[in-house]
């Protein structure tokens, strides 16, 4: 008589399982290994990853000025400018003696020739027997009055002695201005040598009458670059550093010298026949 069969080992028992559930389910099961890793990587990874370093104002700053000085700012056009214009303005002092005492009036002129031609504002230079200018480069010299023209408050001088290399200015037309463009005002408002306010032309054709020569001027620009005493005779531009008026006057109600918003300026059209130039 037959032995019965021995009953399987657990091993086998085991084995027979896993192949039964392998066969039957193969496709599940290595979806499930995958996913198993994706997880185990990620854990991994952000176990060894270092804690995020928090940002503090210091590295903000630092990285700020590690920008600024691989990419400088543009300059402004109020610096473009004055650059361009500087070496053609001139500081214009008019000394007048009266019994006795001797007053004097500081305001700025403009270059316009490369012979010493300066045009600056006939206030400025009224009645004075002894006219200084002093040029961009501190050459000093005696100038003369050459043409007047009261009723444009204009002035043309001429310098006795001229730098050697003197830049004139470039003169732009003024009928091209609108309200809103950009200016740049340049003079010594009460004293201070080479200053330079900029702002907009806030009205065109404006009337005003003198408070310095009591002449009625028409055809103005106004704008609100910040000027003062001292600035009268000094060049308005525009954003090219080209002239396009002469600065002449400021409006104030309280009928004190100084600036509230409201400058006056010759348009540089109104200049060029009045002094023998030809127009811009």
């Amino acid at each position: 008589m037959p032995l019965p069969p021995e009953p399987p080992s657990d091993w086998q028992v085991v084995r027979e399982w896993l192949t039964r559930t392998w066969q039957g389910h193969r496709t599940l099961i290595l979806l499930c290994a995958n996913a198993l890793t994706v997880v185990v990587a990620l854990v991994l990874y952000h176990a060894l990853q270092p804690a995020p370093q928090r940002l503090t104002q210091r590295d903000v700053d630092a990285a700020v000025a590690r920008s600024l000085e691989k990419t400088p700012p543009p300059p402004s056009n109020a610096s473009v400018a004055y650059d361009i214009i500087r070496p053609s303005v001139v500081t214009v002092e008019a000394k007048v003696r009266k019994g006795g005492t001797t007053s004097a009036t500081l305001g700025a002129g403009v270059v316009i020739t490369e012979t010493g031609m300066i045009l600056t504002c006939l206030h400025v230079v009224q009645d004075a027997p002894m006219v200084t200018v002093v040029f961009a480069d501190g050459t000093e010299s005696e100038a003369m009055v050459n043409v007047r023209i009261p009723e444009k408050d204009l002035a043309v001088l001429s310098a006795l002695k001229v730098p050697d290399e003197l830049k004139p200015a470039t003169l732009a037309s003024s009928s091209s201005l609108r309200v809103g463009d950009e200016v740049v005002a340049v003079g010594n408002p009460f004293g201070v040598i080479g200053s330079v306010t900029d702002g907009v032309v806030s009205g065109l054709g404006r009337q005003y009458v003198s408070r310095e020569t009591g002449a009625e001027l028409r055809n103005l620009i106004q704008f609100d670059a910040a000027v003062n005493p001292g600035n009268s005779g000094g060049p308005l531009l525009n954003r090219q550093g080209e002239v396009v008026g002469i600065v002449a006057s400021l409006l104030n109600p309280t009928r004190e010298d100084v600036f509230i918003g409201i400058g006056f300026a010759i348009p540089i059209d109104d200049t060029g026949g009045a002094i023998g130039l030809p127009p811009v």
